[in-house]
């Protein structure tokens, strides 16, 4: 499958919704651990620091999926192309309400025992292993290690890891390259928090407008307000790169 590449930075696969959950419920859950990421903007710009370990956990991730309604427009300024949307938070709430059945075997890592205890409750799930990790986990050898053995010693259908960029998909990556886990990691914290009930999401008109955003650095301004207000910039700036050298391509070879 030939995937685009968002802003001219990283590849994503022309997934949708329903294209991409149907993908992943038909995995064997018994094949080798693989995972999927999701990129938004904070993604694409973590990534483009080569010493935190992102733009390595996306290049070898199973699926590459496109988080972001605002990256779809930008891209298609820029690139003057359409990118399908497959967002985490949706991702996680399909699969939670149409694949997974309550008792396949879920793995959770991170999250806090009050998420594990509401996805039970509210799905029936009743094959959940938990690991709660110190926090800077990715930084303490011993604990990074734990994390890792937790999910080989304890193996399922579906791998949530629920740590923040980039040390859930550093996470996966670690267990991919090891090779001794089974199923499927998703880094959806959020998703995981919305499906839940314990995060309240944005009105649907937001979401479809592209405005989710907004809604949850008003609702959560101490930890997402800054992020994004920092991440406007470089973002614009990737868009307009991309944009102008898209041109320049087409004035190369125009008559």
């Amino acid at each position: 499958m030939k995937e685009i590449s968002l802003l001219g930075r990283l590849p994503v696969m022309p997934l949708d919704l329903e294209q991409a959950s149907r993908t992943i419920a038909g995995r064997d859950p018994g094949a080798s651990f693989s995972y999927v990421v999701t990129t938004n903007a904070q993604i694409l710009i973590l990534a483009e620091d080569p010493s935190n370990g992102l733009r390595a956990a996306q290049d070898n991730a199973w699926m590459r999926l496109n988080d972001s309604r605002i990256l779809s427009r930008l891209h298609r300024w820029a690139m003057g192309e359409t990118v399908p949307l497959a967002a985490g938070s949706d991702l996680a709430l399909t699969l939670l309400q149409r694949a997974i059945r309550p008792s396949d075997a879920i793995t959770i890592i991170g999250g806090g025992a009050e998420l594990v205890e509401a996805l039970r409750e509210k799905y029936g799930l009743v094959n959940i292993a938990h690991h709660e990790p110190p926090m800077g986990y990715a930084g303490k050898p011993a604990a990074w290690q734990a994390a890792i053995e937790f999910v080989e010693t304890h193996p399922a259908r579906f791998v949530f890891v629920v740590t923040g960029a980039p040390r859930s998909e550093r996470l996966m990556h670690a267990l991919a390259e090891r090779g001794r886990s089974t199923g499927i990691g998703m880094a959806v914290g959020s998703g995981l928090l919305f499906a839940a009930g314990l995060t309240p999401r944005a009105p649907a008109w937001m979401r479809r407008n592209g405005i989710e955003w907004l809604h949850r650095a008003w609702t959560e301004p101490r930890r997402l307000g800054r992020r994004y207000v920092l991440d406007v910039v470089p973002l614009l700036r990737l868009a307009l790169r991309a944009r102008l050298q898209r041109m320049a391509r087409r004035g190369v070879v125009a008559p």
